[in-house]
């Protein structure tokens, strides 16, 4: 497949036609080339082989974003998802636009606010030391198998209710569900397929919860009582706790699974400022921030096109899909001095990579969270590493980006 540039570092190639296909594994290996161009050249964008539309600067993406009346969420927010017709089923809250969405999101916002997460702080780190501390003195770990893919899945799983010894089989499904093929979009079917599959497997702790509450999402979702947009007042069914449940679980897992694989293979890139952050912890906060703009967990919205709406002097008609390119907006050079450069030290700006507006990411603050503690108790055991690129396998999804597996080397 005819790809837009080489490698970043190989230079650009200004005579090869630009292309951005977000199935492409070998643009989706580096971007970053192909989205400076369409931010320069075309900022509109448009696919004819899957018949997308994409914006890639920044201002166009907050803009778009904040406008869900034009930009509709309500048909998914991945590609595949919208061209196939899917019926979002009910609960699925970043798959509905106000009012319903306004709704639901209430249920669970006060559940994933700063305050709340706080307050789990000692948990993660426990989830954290459980990880790493075997490995001390070991000559290496994973990000992803030892730590990425364990304590994510351990804190989301407990904040829901799930016994331990089943998240791991229930993350697996959520995984089976995102990966692509290379140069195709995943098979038609399939994010209904393993929905069902996570609806299964979570309806047998619903019910059991329902009759042994506790204190956990769960049992907040099943006891809330709120006033629908009919303005009748009533709880949730259980088929939209299951939807609930099912978007909880899965956006729990891979986004900061993603963050965390990014902090290593990135941190090992910048080895001045990563001793930095080992001799300054205090500077952890800011350096996810960075991390977080530099290489967004899921730099590829979706929206459907509610309207006629036009950019740079060009009409989008109505029924059309357009991708919001937050990773390319995050290295916008019209809002960010030096985008392309990590910088640790960087003023904390307004990244986009957990949305903007209504949209705007439910578990930013959990996230935040857990990349800063995982980073603070890895740089604790292990401030120095490199990555065994022999051995690192790209994670290459429909919604994601970043590593499947990204072991690292350490001085014994």
């Amino acid at each position: 497949m005819t790809t837009a540039t080489t490698n970043s570092t190989s230079g650009k190639q200004p005579d090869k036609k630009l292309y951005y296909d977000p199935y492409d594994f070998e643009i989706d290996n580096d971007p970053y080339p192909v989205w400076k161009r369409l931010r320069d050249e075309q900022p509109l964008y448009y696919n004819e082989k899957y018949d997308f539309f994409a914006l890639s600067r920044y201002e166009d993406v907050v803009r778009a974003s904040k406008d869900w009346r034009t930009y509709s969420s309500a048909k998914g927010t991945l590609l595949e998802l919208i061209k196939s017709g899917w019926q979002v089923p009910p609960g699925m809250l970043i798959f509905e636009d106000p009012p319903a969405h306004d709704i639901h999101r209430g249920l669970v916002s006060s559940l994933f606010s700063p305050k709340a997460m706080s307050g789990l702080e000692t948990k993660v780190r426990e989830f954290c030391a459980r990880a790493l501390d075997p490995l001390v003195g070991t000559g290496g770990f994973d990000f992803i198998e030892h730590l990425g893919a364990q304590m994510p899945m351990r804190v989301i799983g407990m904040m829901l209710g799930i016994p331990e010894q089943d998240q791991e089989a229930l993350r697996d499904k959520i995984d089976e569900g995102l990966r692509l093929s290379e140069g195709a979009p995943p098979p038609e079917g399939i994010h209904e397929r393993v929905a069902e599959g996570q609806t299964g497997a979570f309806a047998e702790y619903i019910d059991w919860r329902a009759e042994h509450p506790s204190d956990d999402v769960m049992t907040e979702l099943l006891q809330a009582e709120f006033e629908d947009t009919d303005g009748k007042r009533r709880k949730l069914t259980r088929d939209e706790v299951l939807s609930f449940v099912n978007l909880i679980a899965a956006a729990g897992n891979e986004t900061t699974t993603r963050l965390i694989g990014w902090t290593g293979k990135v941190l090992a890139e910048h080895p001045d400022q990563r001793r930095e952050l080992a001799a300054d912890l205090s500077l952890v906060p800011r350096a996810i921030e960075e991390l977080l703009r530099f290489e967004p967990p899921s730099p590829v919205n979706a929206r459907y096109v509610t309207t006629d709406t036009e950019h740079h002097g060009r009409t989008v008609k109505q029924g059309s899909a357009i991708l919001l390119l937050v990773g390319s907006a995050n290295r916008d050079e019209r809002k960010f001095d030096k985008a392309d450069r990590f910088d640790i030290h960087r003023p904390v700006g307004q990244h986009i990579t957990f949305g903007y507006g209504v949209h705007f990411c439910l578990g930013a603050a959990l996230a935040r969270l857990e990349g800063r503690v995982a980073l603070e108790e890895v740089l604790k055991r292990f401030p120095e590493w490199e990555v065994d690129w022999d051995n690192a396998v790209r994670a290459h999804t429909s919604t994601v980006r970043g590593w499947e597996r990204l072991p690292v080397k350490t001085p014994r």
